[in-house]
């Protein structure tokens, strides 16, 4: 693989407390990306972790404001916009999302920038209600966070992969900050960047670099450059700002490995599926409620009720996917770990999802995926358990 360019590592930007301070500190922003983007060494493409969240949002703003600084000849290296679709995404914030990116795939075409707008999603048998109505996977907690993987991760990651089998490697260009959390802090400072460089190996994507241009921005300077900085493709962030108002919450942005999902369904990521069962109450959700969106309650009552027949038995298989029984040793007793959802209460769950989708008025589940969900069913009652071939799930 061709070496990595040799950039000068920013310094870290300082806190901005006046409108001149953050002007300053945005202008050093942007001036680090345009140097970052010009590298005479290396011209892998750029992939962008798009959420639409506030993060993710200055950091596009930044590599779009670089852009537009550099001569057209020289804008050599192409630039990818990608979100991640779960499928069961907030309603709200999947509106804003696709808003935005045709926003910023219109001007991409009339400026004739070097920028695709992607997303990825999971694949048509592992989408959330496939896997938990199809499957009877049990719903996601903390012992148990299968939807990162199947719905985040894979389909992303297949994205990056893919860039880096055409161009030999790719840089993943995240907004994500030192200060967002403790865990967020450990994940940024156990891998340290290559030298003269502000990129840092990807740890799990083998031929794939992280950059993080706004890795030392605090969240006060965030909300600054979005309240007082216009973005270039016209229009405010007044709607972005209205939202995070709404829901009171974070966002659960693009997770790429292992290591960021952690803050995936935790109190400081409240933007993400509205069937997240890893949290105890959907903060977010209760906020768009209580500011006056009310059929959102109904996706809330549902929510909570899946939570709550989890780990009620009479739902549960008592063998695994495999056939198998399993036990788990607790102390001096012996614990039964239940399989998947029964038949019978995965199309109690199809036909509550159903009704939940008539009261809120919207699809919450396509027919396709209602097509596969029978198709797998047809298929598990017709063959005994031993012959399916499933891995312990």
């Amino acid at each position: 693989m061709p070496p990595i360019a040799p950039t000068i590592t920013a310094t870290a930007p300082r806190v901005s407390t006046t409108p001149v301070e953050t002007r300053n500190l945005w202008d050093e922003v942007v001036a680090s990306v345009r140097a970052e983007y010009m590298s005479e060494v290396q011209n892998y493409p750029w992939i962008i972790g798009f959420s639409g969240g506030k993060d993710s949002t200055v950091v596009a703003q930044a590599v779009f404001e670089a852009l537009l600084q550099v001569p057209p000849s020289w804008r050599k290296r192409h630039v990818h916009v990608v979100s991640n679709d779960t499928l069961v995404e907030s309603p709200l914030v999947i509106a804003h999302l696709t808003k935005m990116q045709m926003t910023l795939r219109e001007m991409a075409d009339s400026l004739r920038l070097p920028v695709t707008v992607a997303t990825t999603r999971p694949a048509a048998d592992k989408t959330f209600w496939t896997l938990l109505i199809g499957k009877g996977y049990p719903s996601p907690n903390q012992t148990m966070r299968w939807c990162t993987d199947r719905l985040k991760i894979q389909p992303t990651s297949r994205y990056i992969l893919g860039n880096v089998s055409a161009h030999g490697s790719a840089i993943v260009v995240l907004g994500v900050r030192l200060d967002e959390s403790k865990s967020r802090r450990n994940s940024i400072n156990k891998f340290q960047n290559l030298a003269n460089s502000n990129l840092t190996p990807h740890s799990e994507l083998r031929g794939a670099f992280i950059y993080r241009p706004i890795v030392h921005l605090t969240i006060d300077d965030v909300w600054e450059i979005l309240g007082e900085r216009e973005p270039p493709w016209g229009s405010t962030h007044r709607d972005l700002i209205q939202l995070y108002r709404d829901a009171a919450g974070g966002e659960c942005p693009v997770v790429l490995s292992t290591d960021e999902a952690a803050g995936c369904g935790t109190s400081n990521s409240r933007f993400g599926c509205w069937t997240c069962t890893v949290v105890e109450k959907d903060k977010s959700l209760q906020g768009i409620v209580t500011s006056g969106n009310h059929r959102f309650s109904a996706l809330i009552e549902f929510r909570q009720w899946l939570r709550n027949i989890r780990n009620d038995p009479r739902y549960r298989s008592v063998e695994r996917r495999n056939g198998e029984i399993r036990f788990n040793p607790r102390g001096e007793l012996i614990q039964h770990v239940p399989g998947p959802f029964t038949i019978q209460a995965r199309k109690m769950i199809l036909d509550k999802l159903l009704t939940t989708q008539g009261m809120y008025g919207d699809t919450l589940i396509s027919a396709d995926e209602i097509e596969q969900i029978h198709a797998i069913w047809a298929d598990e009652i017709s063959r005994p358990i031993k012959q399916r071939g499933e891995r312990n799930e």
